[in-house]
């Protein structure tokens, strides 16, 4: 059987497209999906902004009764007189940030770049192996990591501390000494074995005449890098920096290490936000922080969709 010609008179008709389910069928696929995120994610939210404008706590009289109190509790996190005191919103919320910027940008980033532009030269075994350890160390769940590094950095049976006494250097009680350090050191750790997981797969994408040639050009390594590897990247490091500052700036695994302490040295603003609610039960004051990270995590989301929106375009 032969097609019709195509002519002025006689235009070709448009293939006909059969979709596998009506819509009445794919909205009855799509409820049980609906009800689970409207029951687990978009009521809570709503509840948790209602929460921040009333004074609800766990105990006493406002807890049955809770009173609507407006932006008192919004009021009471930024109130200038004490809000750079340890213990307070402010202070967490300045710690959380040089957090960030210590373990995530600076460390987790760069870390992870270079371990993964270092491992494109060695050979294939050398590469397997250190991925394989890589990987193991992002997989292994959280509270196992946390207590190994609790072992790890302990005053009297640390394996740190046993190790410097070996070699004659002096033993320290690093938790208590330097808490900030070690929890930045930790998440670090941990949290370089994505961006180098990412940056790996971003550097093997490229074609390998683009790096034959720059070695025919005599090229050094710092020069590749800088001018063919980094170029092609960017897009990826752009995104690599977006969810690793959310995630960091979220993280709540240092808790495990320092419980917030001590003297609230360590207590970021998300196990300031446990504290509040979850220990001195002041749910309104700790719903408030929970929208005040939210509208930070919108921002930090509004970010990468505009990156991604540009990228496409």
């Amino acid at each position: 059987m032969t097609a019709e010609p195509t002519t002025p008179e006689h235009p070709a008709k448009p293939a006909r497209r059969f979709a596998l389910l009506s819509n009445r069928a794919g909205a009855v696929f799509l409820t049980p999906a609906g009800l689970l995120v409207a029951l687990f994610v978009i009521i809570p939210f709503f509840w948790v902004i209602f929460v921040s404008f009333t004074n609800r706590t766990l105990l006493g009289r406002t807890a049955l009764n809770p009173e609507f109190v407006g932006l008192a509790n919004y009021f009471a996190l930024f109130d200038p007189s004490n809000f750079f005191q340890r213990g307070q919103f402010g202070f967490s919320l300045i710690l959380t940030t040089q957090f960030v910027l210590a373990s995530a940008l600076i460390g987790q980033a760069l870390l992870g770049l270079l371990l993964a532009w270092l491992i494109q030269t060695v050979p294939p075994w050398i590469k397997r192996l250190t991925e394989t350890f890589v990987i193991a160390a992002w997989i292994l769940p959280e509270v196992v990591i946390g207590f190994a590094w609790f072992a790890f950095l302990d005053r009297d049976q640390g394996t740190l501390n046993a190790i410097l006494g070996s070699v004659g250097l002096p033993k320290g009680d690093f938790l208590l000494q330097q808490p900030f350090w070690v929890i930045v050191v930790f998440n670090t750790w941990r949290g370089a074995a994505f961006s180098m997981m990412l940056f790996n797969s971003a550097f093997s994408s490229i074609p390998p005449s683009y790096f034959q040639a720059a070695d025919v050009a005599g090229a050094s390594s710092w020069q590749k890098f800088k001018d063919i590897a980094l170029p092609l990247i960017r897009g990826h490091v752009v995104t690599d920096l977006i969810l690793i500052t959310m995630w960091t700036f979220n993280t709540f695994t240092p808790f495990l290490l320092t419980n917030g302490g001590p003297s609230y040295r360590t207590e970021l603003l998300s196990i300031y936000n446990y504290r509040v609610a979850f220990r001195d039960f002041e749910f309104g004051k700790g719903a408030a922080v929970g929208v005040i990270i939210m509208l930070i995590n919108l921002a930090f989301a509004l970010i990468y969709l505009a990156i991604g929106r540009k990228k496409r375009v």
